[in-house]
């Protein structure tokens, strides 16, 4: 599974790459960008940060639970299948933040920073607790 990993600032319609990082009080969702056809895997990935840009908290939610369920099935080495359900995880707590789901945003904001070495998993763990002041 080749894939690239692009952060979407919440409060900004471009894209920049992983290394980049936007205004430090956005939230970086992550989005997987495929040469070919994306796969359902890609797709939900994608559909779940565009549905967070879109205010479709809801929807949102529903995808990335998709995405984190097909990452568990997914034919990858453990450390990429294990990088991606972090971000995957990362992407549904934003939704859920913005839905006012502060628990299980934290949740799996939390989960996410523990599976994964990544500073954009990372700020929006230390964003989200900024934003509730915890």
């Amino acid at each position: 599974m080749k894939t690239f990993i692009k952060t979407i600032a919440l409060s900004s319609l471009l894209t920049c790459s992983a290394a980049a990082m936007a205004d430090q009080s956005d939230y970086k969702l992550m989005v997987i960008e495929t040469a070919t056809a994306p796969q359902p895997l890609e797709q939900s990935f994608n559909s779940c940060a565009l549905n967070v840009k879109s205010k479709n908290y809801a929807q949102a939610e529903e995808v990335c639970t998709k995405a984190i369920a097909l990452l568990k099935d997914a034919d990858a080495p453990r450390f990429k299948v294990r990088q991606l359900t972090s971000y995957a995880l990362s992407n549904r707590g934003v939704a859920r933040l913005k839905a006012n789901n502060e628990t299980a945003a934290l949740a799996d904001l939390y989960e996410a920073n523990q599976m994964s070495n990544s500073t954009m998993v990372s700020h929006n763990l230390n964003r989200a607790k900024e934003e509730l002041s915890l």
